[in-house]
């Protein structure tokens, strides 16, 4: 069986992710698509609105035969991390092609632009970190080091936010040799950071904007999903009470800021150049969690890269276990959370041959990132007004079968 791995956060699953379900099986022929999915919080910083086993549900579902999570420590990073943990996941389960979506819909694009950047590393270094010395954000530095090596000259738009993960997936692969084919298909219709809602294919920001602000599914975002998610969403507000987002984590982030050193938070991963002040400093008088960032947010320090830290001290994940991923050649373990037959049969077929461990629940393990990914989880679901217990024992609970 050929399997075809799918990059993505699902948050929620909607339209859009079912064009690029069925695009991306059209385009691989493949037997079996594996979503490698980020679990409790996402790699722009932020809780996921529902958890990780009702999105399962949902993608299941609509074309999706399984379901992986990436771990914790990869998920909440920038993109070369993130990319790094979701293509040597699929490599290890054996994927021979990631499909992703793209504003540039073209992977030839892509490759030359690895040649490009392969040829002038160097140079694109060098402009780096001369960028990054003015003051200027990663990101922004990092856009701006592509240019002047000339990836622009490639056709590579790489001030899109899908074209630069895309650009990630295929240097991890190309850097460590994998025997991985990428592709891409053109997104459709809605651009990843709309904010409003305009068709039955909308970005899923502009979903979770309408979601969190009515605190109910209107007719919009129902045109937007399909309607096992509509079906996820009501289940999990009626179970936990809760739709996540970062205002219900704020007293307890706060908290945890306002009771550490600045010892204690300079430990923490992604607190660098004596950030720790400025946290400390500006959470006297902050009332939400909105207002904090604000209040911290330069240049230099993005509204993501700061609520990516912000997840880092909820969750108390220091610059030591970060290092423990920065320099693993691959992953330590797949783990599963859920299949369909087709995805059974596959995953029966190849799990004799693979190299790391697949697990099924926290306990399935003894890697220390399943003790990060168990604080994680647990963190995520301390806002629960009801028995937080019932929805962590998910966690030890065999995969989902659809």
């Amino acid at each position: 069986m050929q399997a075809c791995g799918l990059i993505v956060e699902y948050n929620p699953f909607h339209n859009g992710h079912v064009f690029h379900i069925e695009g991306s099986r059209k385009a691989t022929g493949a037997d079996c698509l594996i979503a490698v999915m980020s679990g409790s919080f996402l790699q722009r910083g932020e809780p996921a609105i529902i958890d990780k086993f009702h999105r399962t549900k949902a993608a299941l579902s609509r074309g999706v035969d399984i379901v992986l999570e990436l771990p914790y420590l990869y998920a909440v990073q920038s993109s070369d991390l993130f990319a790094k943990g979701s293509v040597q996941t699929l490599h290890e389960i054996g994927a021979s092609s990631i499909c992703f979506g793209s504003e540039s819909g073209d992977i030839s694009r892509f490759t030359r632009a690895y040649d490009v950047f392969q040829q002038k590393n160097s140079a694109y270094q060098t402009t780096l970190q001369e960028k990054m010395d003015l003051g200027i954000s990663f990101p922004e530095a990092s856009r701006l080091a592509y240019q002047e090596i000339g990836l622009a000259a490639s056709g590579m738009d790489l001030t899109k936010p899908n074209n630069i993960l895309g650009f990630s997936y295929v240097k991890a692969i190309l850097d460590n040799g994998l025997s991985i084919d990428p592709l891409t298909i053109t997104r459709t219709k809605s651009d990843y950071h709309d904010q409003t809602i305009t068709g039955s294919i909308a970005s899923a920001t502009s979903i979770r904007r309408e979601l969190l602000k009515q605190q109910n599914i209107s007719e919009a975002v129902a045109v937007s999903l399909p309607e096992e998610t509509t079906h996820q969403l009501w289940a999990y507000k009626q179970e936990a009470g809760v739709w996540h987002s970062w205002e219900d984590y704020f007293h307890l982030v706060h908290y945890r800021v306002m009771t550490m050193t600045e010892q204690e938070l300079a430990a923490i991963h992604g607190v660098v150049e004596g950030l720790e002040n400025r946290i400390k400093q500006t959470a006297r008088d902050a009332t939400s969690f909105h207002e904090w960032i604000n209040k911290i947010k330069t240049k230099r320090y993005t509204w993501t890269r700061l609520q990516r830290i912000f997840v880092h001290i909820l969750t108390n994940t220091t610059k030591t276990d970060a290092a423990h991923v920065q320099k693993a050649a691959t992953v330590p373990y797949v783990r599963l959370l859920g299949m369909t037959n087709t995805g059974q049969t596959y995953l029966n077929a190849r799990k004799k041959e693979m190299n790391v461990p697949l697990i099924s629940t926290l306990a399935g393990g003894k890697d220390s990132l399943l003790t990060i990914e168990e604080r994680a989880s647990r963190a995520y679901y301390s806002i629960i007004p009801g028995e937080k217990k019932k929805f962590f024992h998910q966690e030890l609970e065999p995969p989902i079968m659809m």
